[in-house]
């Protein structure tokens, strides 16, 4: 019987591509019955890693999106989902894009700081910013850290737009902020919900709120008057389309 790392979406930690030399072809190995268990043994925990950028805001350039700004608090999620794009970006860090993509989590603590600067600088043009774009702004390190939070009341104290995206209920913390910035139309929401089948959510998704969860948040959210959507990808046929066709 295979070993399954619970909790983990990933279930190897291949190389980091830019750590091979430039004549070798990057393979990712599946890794044998013994290397599983020897992760398994390792009883692999989440590390926060605080990191120091010098700037938070990120330009988005691509006409495929339709936004100008984005910023992330957070590097890598613990969310883990095993389908996520921002994975590769993790090798940039030095990290692989398997398990230390979701173990290895990077905390910029300066982030509001940073963007309250950005955003009282006499040559700043008001443009929504998007939260986060990468990774999870309400992944489980938010509880702690509480960075996201801290961003939401710089928007509010400068009265700046901002739209939001995550499957993850914590938002609903935040329902106090979120509220008074709807009252100007400064926010926008997109709830994150891939399927309502729970078995299928924890091997896709291991750390994410569960598909109830995100439901009674669409509805606290609706209720309290703040604008949201659903996104319904990434969408795997056979698999997610059944269950949000019958919703």
């Amino acid at each position: 019987m295979a070993v399954y790392i619970k909790g983990r979406g990933s279930q190897l930690n291949p190389a980091n591509r830019f750590l091979k030399s430039s004549n070798e072809i990057y393979v990712e190995d599946l890794p044998t019955q013994e290397e599983r268990e020897e992760l398994l043994k390792e009883n692999p925990k989440t590390k926060y890693i605080e990191v120091f950028p010098k700037t938070i805001l990120n330009k988005v350039d691509s006409p495929d999106i339709g936004l100008t700004w984005s910023m992330n608090p957070y590097q890598g999620c613990e969310h883990g989902c095993i389908y996520c794009y921002a994975r590769n970006t993790h090798e940039y860090w030095g990290y692989s894009s398997g398990m230390d993509f979701e173990q290895n989590i990077m905390i910029k603590k300066n982030a509001p700081e940073l963007l309250r600067k950005t955003l009282e600088h006499k040559n700043w043009e008001a443009a929504s910013i998007m939260l986060a774009g990468n990774t999870d702004i309400y992944q489980p390190a938010e509880r702690k850290f509480q960075i996201t939070r801290e961003l939401l009341t710089v928007f509010l104290d400068l009265q700046h737009p901002v739209s939001m995206i995550t499957k993850n209920s914590l938002i609903e913390r935040d329902l106090d902020i979120l509220t008074e910035l709807a009252k100007d139309n400064l926010v926008f929401v997109t709830m994150s919900l891939t399927t309502l089948d729970e078995h299928l959510k924890r091997i896709m998704e291991p750390r994410t709120s569960s598909a109830n969860s995100v439901l009674r948040t669409i509805k606290r959210l609706t209720e309290a008057g703040i604008p949201v959507n659903v996104m319904s990808l990434r969408l795997f046929r056979g698999l997610t389309m059944k269950g949000l066709l019958t919703w």
